[in-house]
């Protein structure tokens, strides 16, 4: 969980978040939900980019949109060959 650009957007809401959720209840309990939130955000986020990078793998055919192996596409260089 490495601190990016766009995590400055994230922290910016919750902290608003954080300022609604005040007047509900106390600013103990608003600081542990909005913490909660944002690291459940982060591994979601994590889990999410980790498994996309699985799925594509060296990348995407251009012709047929299957996932490349070994530098040559499973559909589309076998029937060329």
């Amino acid at each position: 969980m490495k601190f990016e650009r766009r995590d400055i957007l994230l922290i910016v809401g919750l902290l608003l978040f954080m300022i609604g959720l005040i007047p509900f209840m106390g600013l103990a309990y608003a600081v542990i939900i909005v913490a909660i939130m944002y690291f459940g955000i982060k591994v979601y986020v994590g889990k999410r980019k980790q498994s996309i990078e699985r799925d594509v793998g060296e990348g995407i055919c251009m012709e047929c949109g299957s996932k490349i192996i070994n530098k040559k596409c499973p559909s589309c260089d076998d029937s060329q060959e």
